[in-house]
């Protein structure tokens, strides 16, 4: 799952604890979302870096969520064709896991892995939101160590 640290990055989520994952407003990232299982575990990219790269380590503790933000006409992440009656978007709540001693970035995933098994690396893509395949979150996770809370 990708974000801005600027934004909102692995020190926020820190700070935070949990926090609503809202504001995708991409249909394939969405539904990536709405596959989550509460307990599964999710890395913490943060794009639109220097370098980017994977920083930490999340746990989905809530799914089903209605995204708040698209009834908000004040938010960024206003959708006026959804209705409350009809939600398009929705979220899930995250929980902090813990940070890594070291950034992994994405020029040395790209050293280490595929585009097919780790779409985060595919040239162009722009998903926040991106599964990954068991076998590679475990080569992932022997790279990283474990996370410091």
């Amino acid at each position: 799952m990708k974000s801005e640290p600027d934004v909102f990055g692995i020190a926020h989520l820190k700070a935070e604890n949990t926090t609503l994952w809202d504001g995708i407003r991409n249909y394939q990232a969405r539904n990536f979302m709405r596959t989550m299982r509460i307990g599964d575990q999710a890395f913490f990219y943060h794009s639109n870096a220097k370098p980017p790269g994977i920083v930490g380590l999340m746990e989905v503790v809530e799914t089903g969520i209605t995204d708040p933000s698209q009834f908000e006409p004040s938010s960024k992440y206003f959708d006026p064709a959804s209705k409350v009656e009809a939600p398009r978007w929705d979220c899930v709540r995250l929980k902090y896991s813990g940070t890594f001693s070291e950034l992994l970035s994405l020029e040395k995933l790209r050293q280490l892995f595929t585009e097919e098994t780790l779409p985060v690396i595919r040239r162009g893509n722009r998903l926040s939101i991106l599964p990954i395949a068991s076998s590679s979150a475990a080569k992932l996770l022997e790279i990283l160590g474990n996370p410091v809370f």
